[in-house]
């Protein structure tokens, strides 16, 4: 048995503007995205839309045929306008008030409100034309939204699949008919499927900007803020699983310890703000002399790490020269102000253990150290001690 027809006006009113109060409200409080703020006007404006509609018998021809749809083509418009700015597009202001207009303008001319079937199929294009934009943004910029987008995308075709349909299935209901009980199942089945939608848009919507404010997130507890690169934690996660791949595999891999040279001299005769630059510098030399699958982290305040996949010490040796020549060619200073120190150290040597390939570079880096810097220096194991041998001395502070 099907409701009656004022109940689900009444019941459309109340669930889509309640969608965009709760969907406005989530805006507001914290997922400052804009797709939420476009995605609340919807469903508010379809709220406003119904309610005008269901107020034919008692308003004006104007409000209940024009104003009406006016307002609930402004509603299409913005959930076509809410998929745009999820996709990382601006709003298209003659795109949304397009619909609108056309349908202003055709109100003056004659005959507008005798042919009702003809009033149908033209609203029922028009959303069918936003209904279609809006899907056409989630496909065509699927591969960097950074969220599960299909639901949304379904859910969309389907509603412009319904307006499709009623194109050339519906010839026209008046309100007047479906109030007295005739021809009332599309009419009905129309607003049903509004509710549905409403709620189901709202939902996967908001799923969509949470997933991806989660990400953006996590992104920004991995990543060092300066340098854009990984941070020490990011480092220590996505190494060891580079390094369980490779052992796995039975593959070598390097690693790179980088500490930049007179770091603390550089900040006090030129400023932190060129301590910075030479930061960053050295990320971007760093980042263009190793492949996609590498990982490269700043692990410390001038100390940065390079975990070469299926290398090993030579062809490690070969990238560290590249990325000591490109530093410090860099013009940022005079020539020869900015050098860079690397210790390196394989698995042939460490292992497929991070922080025992770690203690190890970083043994070799002292000795890069050791013998004036702006070098390269491959982890020699120590000789074992002969029966002369001086007691061992204890272990120096690192110099930069």
């Amino acid at each position: 048995m099907l409701l009656s027809i004022p109940t689900l006006l009444l019941v459309a009113i109340f669930i889509l503007g309640l969608m965009g109060l709760l969907t406005l409200h989530a805006w507001s409080r914290g997922a400052r995205d804009q797709t939420l703020g476009h995605l609340g006007s919807m469903l508010l404006l379809a709220a406003l839309g119904v309610a005008l509609v269901s107020m034919r018998a008692m308003a004006p021809a104007f409000v209940a045929l024009v104003l009406s749809n006016i307002v609930l083509l402004l509603s299409a418009a913005m959930n076509w306008t809410a998929m745009r700015v999820f996709a990382g597009r601006a709003p298209h202001l003659p795109g949304i008030f397009a619909g609108a207009l056309f349908w202003l303008l055709w109100s003056f001319i004659p005959g507008f409100y005798d042919d009702l079937g003809v009033r149908v199929t033209v609203y029922s294009l028009l959303a069918t034309g936003y209904g279609a934009l809006s899907a056409f943004e989630l496909w065509r910029n699927r591969q960097h939204l950074e969220a599960a987008y299909l639901p949304a995308l379904l859910l969309t075709l389907s509603h412009t699949g319904f307006y499709a349909v009623r194109t050339v299935t519906d010839h026209g209901v008046s309100l007047e008919q479906a109030m007295t009980g005739n021809d009332t199942a599309f009419f009905a089945f129309m607003l049903f499927e509004s509710m549905l939608y409403a709620i189901g848009i709202a939902y996967v919507t908001l799923a969509m900007v949470r997933e991806r404010t989660e990400l953006k997130l996590k992104a920004a507890a991995y990543s060092d803020p300066l340098t854009g690169i990984g941070n020490r934690r990011a480092f220590l996660s996505r190494g060891e699983a580079l390094l369980a791949g490779c052992a796995r595999r039975g593959q070598p891999v390097a690693l790179l310890l980088c500490d930049l040279d007179h770091f603390k001299r550089l900040n006090d005769i030129h400023g932190h703000q060129t301590g910075d630059q030479a930061l960053i510098a050295f990320s971007q030399v760093a980042r263009q002399s190793i492949r996609q699958e590498d990982v490269l982290g700043r692990i410390g305040g001038e100390e940065f790490a390079c975990l070469l996949a299926s290398t090993d010490a030579q062809a490690a040796a070969q990238v560290a020269q590249r990325i000591c020549a490109g530093f410090y060619g860099l013009p940022l200073l005079a020539p020869g102000q900015l050098s860079v120190s690397i210790g390196i150290v394989d698995s042939a040597t460490g292992g497929h253990d991070l922080s025992r390939l770690l203690s190890l570079a970083d043994h070799a880096l002292y000795a890069a150290k050791d013998q004036g810097r702006n070098r390269v220096q491959l982890y020699t194991p120590p000789s074992p001690p002969g029966p002369a041998s001086p007691a061992a001395t204890a272990p120096r502070a690192r110099v930069d």
